[in-house]
């Protein structure tokens, strides 16, 4: 059979124009208002533009990020935590549908660990919220780690402005459970909710880690059952462990709860703490300046990455860690001897 060596020019300038097409809604300014409509492909588009490495995209994602500042602000952000296995996601599911049946419009961003090989997210958090997921009023996008501090995705902070703008009420952050990923967390949300299974022993190195310290509210998931009668004997013995931390500033004493995401219990209960957690705080004034503080926060971590970023792009840089990474292989050079070269040499191509 004979094939044409000239191609179909026709499916070329088909695909041709309709790249185009699909560019000019990628131009910031048509993103920034098809988000104000709520419109879900948008907001897939414009996250998809802060998690881009390539400078055109950066440029547009903050474009679009800088028209979304007025208009943000007004969700109930709330990070989510556990260990793996606690059930995060089906309680994420579970008290997404409940909120949306409340009348909200709820995202869920869950930070995924990223393949060693394909630094893709693994988790696949869309399949395992299936209900949740193709109800119109949710958005749910699983972003990779990519080997960031803790598993936080870099950008998580600015979806959440995106989500806001497309109009949803309540964004929740859901952390991979491990390494500092709480910590990162905690510095963008409202309200923190730690979720821990009982009779795991999980009680004791949870105080440990001082991740109590951050939560302004515990579940104890999985809670029917054989399991009720433990779940409630771990809630007493939480109530009991919080009373010998300090007040919190913001005067607000955690509130320890027993859910069954899949029988739909409880979870009622840990909304009306989360309304009432707003309530106070509001009142108090803490809310707006929890917000002002995280804002100062994230301007210090994005100088931190801004300089990590040039640093190495610095191609007198990268080639003297080459050279020293020979020394270092051979003993001849410690590690923080190289580390003050590298630098020292980073300092004069500035100055």
């Amino acid at each position: 059979m004979a094939y044409s060596k000239n191609p179909d020019k026709k499916k070329i300038a088909t695909l041709i124009a309709t790249h185009k097409k699909h560019q000019k809604t990628l131009e910031p300014k048509t993103i920034f208002a098809q988000l104000k409509k709520g419109n879900k492909t948008a907001l897939s588009e414009s996250i998809t533009l802060l998690e881009s490495s390539k400078i055109d995209d950066q440029k547009k994602a903050q474009e679009v990020i800088q028209n979304c500042l007025t208009f943000s602000g007004k969700s109930i952000r709330i990070g989510i935590t556990g260990v793996p296995g606690v059930g995060k996601s089906t309680f994420i599911e579970s008290f997404g549908l409940y909120l949306i049946s409340q009348g909200k419009k709820v995202a869920v961003l869950a930070i995924d660990p990223s393949s060693e090989k394909s630094k893709g997210s693994i988790l696949g958090d869309k399949t395992r919220m299936v209900n949740l997921s193709v109800h119109p009023k949710a958005f749910i996008r699983p972003t990779a780690s990519k080997g960031s501090l803790g598993g936080v995705a870099q950008r998580t902070r600015e979806s959440i402005l995106l989500c806001e703008v497309a109009g949803y009420d309540v964004i929740l952050i859901e952390t991979v459970g491990v390494g500092q990923s709480e910590i990162a967390v905690h510095s963008m949300t409202d309200f923190f909710l730690l979720l821990m299974l009982a009779g795991a022993g999980d009680e004791l190195q949870g105080i440990k880690r001082g991740i109590m310290e951050m939560a302004d509210s515990i579940a104890i998931t999985k809670a029917d059952g054989k399991n009720i009668k433990s779940a409630n004997l771990a809630r007493s013995q939480y109530k009991s462990a919080l009373h010998l931390f300090p007040l919190n500033a913001n005067k607000w004493s955690p509130q320890v709860e027993t859910v069954s995401s899949t029988e739909n219990i409880g979870v009622e209960k840990i909304w009306k703490i989360v309304l009432d957690f707003m309530k106070l705080t509001k009142l108090n004034g803490h809310f707006d300046l929890n917000r002002k503080n995280q804002q100062l926060y994230w301007m210090h971590e994005s100088i931190k990455d801004q300089l990590m970023t040039n640093f190495y792009a610095e191609k007198s840089v990268t080639k003297k860690i080459t050279e020293l990474t020979s020394l270092l292989n051979q003993d001849k050079i410690t590690s923080k001897e190289a580390a003050a070269k590298i630098v020292s040499l980073y300092k004069k191509t500035k100055i």
